[in-house]
């Protein structure tokens, strides 16, 4: 049972949209509707740092606001763009949000919000033994877990596997760019997986991002040894894990 209370406010950017909502923290749900916007193209600092401020101000929020980005952040510094502008790297966060926002914020990992997430107010076993926890959307999150405990900015979206980067075999955005079904896809994920399961030995994969909630179309088509299951909290996680990072000053 999370302890978690009050309400706060995530915002999540992705390579495709940049999603926003309030969160009531006694049971990580949205309190009124989500406000999704488009990821502008180019995805430059200045022109999402703009969305971010558009989405608080037309949500009427004024108090502190967690902020999801799509990569390695650490001390407040940008140190990867995953499917989004190579002009992120090296930025400030707190320089450049402090520009546009008029409230208090934290910026982290997207991935990494979301597994806080899911440990929090998802599936039980988030929070025992070694769990690693992925996101399929434009590319690969990973988010890697022991009893709990969060270790930040993993990045096994970029482990290569065979002759590709792992996101580029078998993401969400890599099913939908070749047009592959399910039963096509889901040999291209366990491959992945198995990497993973060779390399690291988690008790358990927890799978988030949209293409959760279409588990059972594709999970019965993996044959890995690790059990694989759909996090619960599925694409909500993102944005609830950045509203309880604010209120609990979580920052890498």
């Amino acid at each position: 049972m999370t302890t978690h209370t009050g309400h706060s406010f995530g915002i999540d950017i992705g390579g495709s949209g940049i999603k926003g909502a309030e969160v009531d923290l006694k049971n990580g749900e949205f309190v009124g509707p989500r406000l999704k916007i488009p990821t502008p193209q180019p995805s430059t600092p200045h022109e999402v740092a703009t969305v971010v401020a558009q989405i608080v101000r037309e949500k009427e929020w004024d108090k502190p606001v967690g902020i999801t980005l799509p990569s390695v952040v650490s001390k407040h510094t940008v140190h990867s763009a995953a499917n989004i502008s190579p002009e992120w790297i090296g930025v400030d966060t707190t320089e450049l949000f402090s520009r546009y926002l008029d409230v208090d914020f934290v910026v982290l990992n997207d991935a990494d919000a979301a597994g806080l997430a899911e440990v929090a107010y998802g599936n039980e076993l988030a929070k025992t033994g070694p769990v690693i926890f992925l996101t399929l959307g434009t590319g690969i999150g990973s988010a890697f877990f022991l009893n709990g405990q969060l270790f930040p900015n993993t990045e096994l979206g970029h482990l290569t596997v065979g002759t590709n980067e792992a996101e580029v075999i078998a993401s969400s955005a890599a099913k939908e760019r070749e047009g592959l079904k399910y039963k096509e896809w889901a040999p291209r994920l366990n491959r992945v997986l198995q990497e993973y399961e060779k390399l690291f030995n988690p008790q358990a994969f927890l799978i988030g991002g949209g293409i959760s909630r279409k588990f059972h179309k594709w999970g019965p088509h993996l044959t890995i040894d690790t059990p694989v299951m759909p996090a619960q909290l599925q694409n909500r996680a993102g944005i609830v894990g950045a509203a309880m990072a604010v209120l609990e000053g979580l920052e890498p």
